[in-house]
């Protein structure tokens, strides 16, 4: 059994409330890395993307596990790179990790100045040949940060992944992909994307609201959450728990 812990939706900011959340959600991964194989993190990391953000989050983001980041629209791309990269980028921030007989792809869905997701072509590609690159038996989980669906969500769902038929045509290429996970939602959610498991994580500073929990956009009395998926065979299973703080 491959098990990637996942978190997104950070949003550190400098206060302490924010970042007792993001520490408590990583703590929590952090005292279970035995049972663990890899930390995946789908973006928001900061809140405004301003530099201090990112050193905040360098300094925070500390775990035992491979990790892969990836930016949301609330990041800036080139202080996100700067920082957590270690390379100032112009272009979408993509990086892939192979463990044993799983890839792990973590792709940049974000639009500098917009709020809406899209993988451009060139993502596209690197994703083709990243997965072709690997041996043929290789299960691969991609990781974004917008849903490329609709989620019952009014206000993310206008924002949401666009151009999303060109990644499905990666499914029918590539039918070793074995699923998606993303964040952006703020809300632990399940559902399907070209016939493959589509899992999104709970935000870790916040929660969102779905349309009957009221009329305030931010549920602040929810915890902090986390995802764990675990691969087995060509099977996505996720897990999530709330954390205390």
């Amino acid at each position: 059994m491959f098990v990637v812990a996942h978190i997104s939706d950070l949003h550190f900011n400098g206060t302490r409330f924010n970042r007792a959340r993001i520490e408590s959600a990583l703590r929590y991964i952090n005292a279970r890395t035995d049972g663990l194989d890899a930390l995946l993190v789908t973006g928001d990391v900061a809140d405004e993307g301003s530099p201090s953000e990112y050193v905040e989050a360098y300094r925070v983001l500390d775990s035992p596990l491979p990790m892969l980041i990836t930016a949301g629209n609330h990041d800036e791309r080139g202080n996100f790179s700067a920082e957590l990269v270690g390379h100032r980028a112009t272009t979408a921030i993509n990086s892939s990790l192979l463990i044993d007989d799983v890839l792990l792809l973590s792709v940049d869905s974000s639009i500098p100045g917009r709020n809406d997701g899209y993988l451009d072509d060139d993502t596209l590609v690197w994703m083709a040949a990243q997965i072709e690159a690997a041996p043929a038996d290789t299960r691969v989980l991609v990781a974004f940060h917008h849903p490329p669906v609709t989620i019952g969500m009014t206000f993310m769902d206008t924002i949401r992944q666009t151009g999303e038929e060109r990644l499905a045509e990666l499914v029918v290429r590539y039918p070793n992909i074995v699923g998606f996970v993303c964040g952006h939602a703020h809300s632990a959610c399940v559902t399907q994307f070209a016939g493959r498991p589509l899992c999104i994580a709970p935000g870790v500073a916040s929660t969102l609201n779905l349309p009957f929990e009221g009329t305030e956009i931010i549920n602040r009395g929810q915890p902090p959450g986390i995802a764990f998926h675990m691969i087995d065979g060509d099977r996505l299973i996720t897990h999530f728990r709330a954390v205390m703080f």
